[in-house]
């Protein structure tokens, strides 16, 4: 059977891929010729990442896919629902990408805090003329340990988050739906555990009383934060949008920062990607990466091993725990 991973894969998982006897293909396949392509070439797993758009057209264009496979968490460029009406297995890897996504909140906060954005902005720029004054600037950070992080989404990646945060000694306030309590295991270089028991907390109390917010969400029909979220906001806190573009309203953020209500933002997702907004990129408060939180050496060869196993387990006939509709596993004859 034939895998066309179009958004690329790791070499760990095309070796294991390949080990199992399937044959795969890393070319690059433009967006409208890809039934095209796959249906030439009887291609039976399609894999992509964020890139390659899987919707409506492709589904029906393309008469023996079996699985459809996401590198990654989001599912947001994959008409799942409908491949599921197709009688198509859609797979993630949801575990894989947690740990490097968590540290890259980290990256930008433990940055915002003592004006590393800014001072990588202007160092080149000024930093021989002027040297005295951007030290002056940047004299009024902060140290996270003691601060209060919220945590809006509390799956694997604000999981990861929470265990980071409370190895340097913050508190940890955090806001799912889905449940009320939570359990954090923290392993250690030398084996040892700890174990903290964390509970819900309703998104306004958050709110109003973080230090600094991460969100750690799937992608929404409407903002997350907006206007109102943000007045409830802290005077002077921070904001981190590591999750998906359109969870938050970049106007009123860029407002906000503007006012002074909040102190600075780090983005990752952009509601315009891939041309963000410029007001965006220019602004000296918001500290910016470019979708990058699982673009890992480490992040990627789990991505790759992970969906190899997954792609492997469902035409095998085995149900992998990352099938994103488990239910056809069992009626369709694979």
């Amino acid at each position: 059977m034939k895998v066309l991973a179009n958004d690329g894969i790791s070499k760990s998982g095309i070796e294991l891929l390949e080990k199992n006897g399937f044959e795969v293909e890393l070319t690059k396949v433009a967006q409208e010729q890809l039934p095209k392509y796959i249906n030439r070439n009887n291609v039976t797993v399609l894999l992509v990442r964020s890139a390659t758009q899987v919707r409506k057209d492709i589904i029906d264009g393309c008469n023996g896919l079996k699985i459809i496979g996401r590198g990654g968490v989001g599912m947001d460029n994959i008409d799942v629902d409908y491949a599921k009406s197709k009688g198509i297995n859609v797979i993630s890897t949801p575990a894989a990408s947690s740990k490097s996504v968590a540290e890259l909140v980290f990256s930008h906060l433990f940055g915002c805090v003592r004006f590393i954005h800014n001072s990588n902005r202007d160092m080149p720029l000024e930093g021989d003329t002027h040297f005295k004054d951007l030290k002056k600037s940047c004299a009024r950070g902060s140290e996270l340990s003691g601060k209060t992080i919220g945590i809006i989404g509390f799956g694997r990646i604000g999981q990861e988050v929470a265990k980071i945060a409370i190895g340097i000694g913050m508190k940890v306030l955090f806001s799912d739906k889905l449940f009320e309590e939570q359990e954090i295991n923290i392993q250690f270089f030398d084996n040892q555990k700890v174990n903290f028991k964390l509970t819900a907390s309703k998104i306004n109390f958050l709110l109003k009383n973080s230090d600094f917010i991460t969100l750690h969400v799937p992608a929404t029909d409407k903002y997350l934060i907006g206007r109102k979220e943000i007045n409830l906001m802290k005077n002077g806190s921070g904001i981190l949008n590591l999750s998906r573009g359109g969870v938050v309203n970049e106007e009123e953020l860029l407002k906000a920062l503007d006012s002074e209500k909040l102190a600075f933002a780090a983005i990752d997702t952009f509601e315009n990607e891939p041309k963000p907004r410029i007001k965006i990129l220019m602004n000296s408060k918001i500290s910016l990466s470019p979708h990058i939180g699982a673009a890992t050496l480490e992040a990627q060869s789990r991505v790759g091993m992970d969906i190899a196993r997954a792609v492997s387990n469902v035409l095998g006939g085995k149900e992998p725990e990352t099938l994103v509709n488990g239910e056809f596993l069992k009626s369709q004859n694979l």
